[in-house]
């Protein structure tokens, strides 16, 4: 791992207290026997995105509460979703995307945040939390933990090789079979997000993204299908790696993985220069959430981690290291200076104008989109 600015983690002041049922008597009483329960085994499980986490973080909090955190990850948004829409899933804490978030309130997944046992609630910019309460209105069940954009990474040799004087600031690069045949030579990945990726390419059609029809979504499949013989492979956690080490030229990904490249490139000194751009058609803006599952077995330490995340020193040495912005405005100081005017972590506002937020899918066009994307992944 590349070399991090260090910052002292305060100490928090959390309550103590239960966290207060919601509903029936019945209801408050289970969430009352399952806080007792994890007060006695001070552990927390934790589902989230793989490299999302500075190194310390865990063993931080371990040492500032007594509980001992279990992680498991996850590579999807759709793996995410079978676990929390299935029930039992023995999680306390997980990170949706919002418009999964959305669907997954909807159908009860998760328990409403006792905001009394959230005091660093106060830290989050109100602006970004307006934008997400899209998905989560009332900001009831989720507090948003990393937020950024979807773009295109690039190798600069690698790509100036095989396509000396062109623009780079087009999903034609990718979307386009022209450029796309031209970008094989040197290895292309997309990230396996089909509801944000088909989003895109409908955005690079001049389609309504949210709102396609039939016909825009036929259209989309189109254009994946006569790029899918120039793309080496559909993977959301292999993008970090394969940049830093120069063995894949091109990414459609989350900003955030450039940045993680860019700096083991450089902790590397392997002469890899990596850069980032969101093309002039425009992108996705998205928010990762933190969220406790109805069935969570230790709501307190869900709460008391929740709340841990939302210390301004905490989160401030996070995104230094998962290459994200947060949400945190008290957080905002406490970043190293080349991270508060890094524009692959917090876009310009020329860049944000480009930006808009995902939607929940119909359940018609969802069903459309998965069939879309099965095809497109095994080639059919």
């Amino acid at each position: 791992m590349f070399r991090l600015q260090r910052f002292s983690v305060a100490m928090l002041c959390v309550s103590a207290a239960l966290v207060s049922g919601c509903g029936n008597p019945d209801s408050r009483t289970r969430n009352a026997q399952r806080d007792e329960k994890s007060a006695d085994n001070k552990v927390l499980n934790l589902f989230i995105w793989a490299d999302y986490l500075a190194p310390d973080t865990i063993a931080s909090f371990e040492k500032l509460t007594g509980v001992k955190v279990r992680v498991s990850y996850f590579e999807t948004n759709e793996t995410l979703e079978a676990r929390m829409l299935t029930g039992s899933s023995g999680f306390d804490v997980v990170v949706p995307t919002a418009p999964y978030f959305q669907r997954q309130i909807r159908s009860g997944a998760y328990l409403p945040l006792d905001k009394k046992q959230l005091p660093n609630l106060v830290n989050l910019d109100p602006t970004i939390m307006a934008r997400v309460a899209l998905n989560d209105p009332g900001n009831v069940h989720g507090v948003v933990y990393a937020w950024g954009t979807y773009g295109i990474g690039y190798n600069e040799k690698m790509v100036a090789e095989v396509l000396p004087n062109t623009a780079l600031n087009s999903w034609r690069l990718i979307f386009d079979p022209t450029y796309a045949a031209k970008l094989a030579k040197c290895g292309i990945n997309v990230l396996d997000a089909p509801a944000g990726v088909i989003r895109l390419v409908l955005k690079y059609l001049g389609k309504n993204p949210n709102a396609p029809s039939p016909q825009d979504l036929a259209d989309a499949e189109t254009v994946l299908h006569r790029i899918r013989p120039y793309i080496r492979t559909i993977d959301s956690s292999l993008g970090i790696e394969a940049m830093a080490n120069g063995d894949i030229c091109i990414d459609l990904g989350y900003n955030g993985d450039f940045v993680q490249a860019r700096n083991r490139a450089k902790e590397a000194k392997n002469g890899i220069k990596i850069n980032y751009v969101i093309p002039v058609e425009g992108s996705l803006l998205w928010f990762d959430m933190l969220a406790i599952p109805r069935d969570a077995p230790n709501v307190a330490n869900a709460h008391l981690f929740i709340n841990y995340l939302m210390n301004p020193q905490v989160i401030a040495h996070i995104s230094g290291f998962i290459g994200n912005a947060n949400a945190n405005s008290a957080a905002s100081p406490l970043l190293d200076p080349s991270i508060a005017t890094d524009t692959i972590m917090y876009p310009s506002p020329d860049q944000q104008q480009r930006l808009f937020v995902q939607a929940e899918d119909s359940p018609e066009q969802a069903r459309a989109i998965t069939r879309i994307w099965q095809k497109f992944k095994t080639a059919q």
